[in-house]
C-alpha cells in the first residue's frame, strides 16, 4: 500500500500491508499474488474484513516485453485475491486503468466497452472480468494517470523521477497526442477508502480531473510547479522505438463517482498543486 492510502486508512482500520518481501517488518504480511497458496496463507494469517489491490506490473512497456509475467501478476494474481476474497467474505476494492480502453474517442464512461492495445490494458481488462465474477459486491477504479510522490525510494513514482532528471538539468520528452485527467495520489486515496467502507458502491467507477490536458502539456506544468524551467520539457511527436502503444485520449467521465464520493473532484491544474502541497514530499 502507498504511504498516502496507508496514512489515510489507518485512522479507520488495523492496516496491514501486503509485500512480497516483508522481512518481519511490523503491520505487514508476507504474500506473492501471482501465487494462489501465498495468497491463501495470507489470508489465514490476516483474516481482513477490507481488502484494497493496489499490487500490479504497472510498467506498461515492460508488460509488452514480459507478457506471461504481466498476465500471471495483473490477470491471474486478481483472480487470486478474489477467490480469496470470496471465501473470506471480505469487500474487495481493485484498482484499474483507463488503458482498458483503446482511447479513439473523448470521453469514456463506465459503460462504455473495453478495446485495450497494450498487454497491460488486456491484462487489466482479465482482471475487471474476474473480479467482477468472483466478487460481484467488489468496487473497481479506473485511472488514466496518477500523480504523487513516492515517500520513498525504489518506486516507478513518475514525479520523483521527473524532479531527479530536472535537478540534473535533463530534458524528457512528452507525448503532445495522448490526453488524460490525471487525480492526485491523496484525493485517490480519499476516495478509495471512503468507497472501500460504503457498502452501497460496487461496480466500476471512474476517478480523475474534470478536464483532460496533453502529456506534453501536464509536463511543462509540472516543471513550473517544481521551480524549473518548462523549456526542460521537449514535444514529442511520434512515438518512442520500444515503447508499448498508449491509446491517444483516455478522458475518463467521472460523473458516477461523483454522485457516490464525498471527495471533491478537480480541475488538472488543482490536482497538480495538490501534489505538491504534501508537506513530506521533497524536490
Amino acid at each position: 500500500m502507498h504511504a498516502v492510502q496507508a496514512a489515510e486508512a489507518k485512522g479507520r482500520f488495523e492496516v496491514i500491508r501486503g509485500d512480497r518481501n516483508t522481512t518481519g517488518t511490523p503491520g505487514s504480511v508476507e504474500i506473492d499474488i501471482a501465487d494462489a497458496s501465498s495468497v491463501d496463507r495470507a489470508f489465514r494469517r490476516v483474516q481482513p474484513d477490507f481488502v484494497l489491490l493496489l499490487a500490479a506490473m504497472s510498467d506498461i512497456d515492460r508488460c509488452d516485453l514480459l507478457p506471461e509475467q504481466a498476465f500471471a501478476t495483473n490477470a491471474r494474481g486478481a483472480e487470486n485475491v478474489a477467490n480469496a476474497c470470496a471465501r473470506a467474505n471480505a469487500r474487495l476494492l481493485f484498482s484499474s486503468s483507463a488503458a482498458v480502453f483503446d482511447g479513439r474517442k473523448h470521453g469514456y464512461s463506465e459503460e462504455d466497452a473495453i478495446c485495450p492495445l497494450s498487454v497491460y490494458g488486456e491484462t487489466k481488462a482479465w482482471a475487471e472480468n474476474a473480479v467482477k465474477a468472483l466478487t460481484p459486491l467488489a468496487v473497481v477504479i479506473r485511472v488514466a494517470l496518477v500523480l504523487g510522490f513516492a515517500h520513498r525510494s525504489g518506486t516507478n513514482a513518475m514525479l520523483d523521477r521527473l524532479v531527479e532528471k530536472w535537478k540534473a538539468g535533463e530534458s524528457v520528452s512528452f507525448p503532445m497526442c495522448e490526453e488524460r485527467n490525471p487525480i492526485d495520489s491523496a484525493s485517490l486515496s480519499k476516495i478509495m477508502i471512503g468507497m472501500l467502507v460504503d457498502h452501497h458502491a460496487s461496480g466500476v467507477y471512474h476517478a480523475g480531473s474534470l478536464d483532460s490536458i496533453s502529456r506534453y502539456e501536464l509536463g511543462r506544468r509540472l516543471a513550473t510547479r517544481a521551480g524549473f524551467s518548462a523549456d526542460l520539457v521537449r514535444p514529442q511527436d511520434n512515438p518512442l522505438p520500444g515503447r508499448a502503444q498508449r491509446g491517444n485520449d483516455h478522458f475518463l467521465l467521472t460523473d458516477k463517482i461523483r454522485k457516490a464520493s464525498s471527495v471533491e473532484v478537480q480541475s488538472s491544474n488543482q490536482v497538480i498543486e495538490r501534489c505538491f502541497h504534501d508537506a513530506t514530499a521533497s524536490y
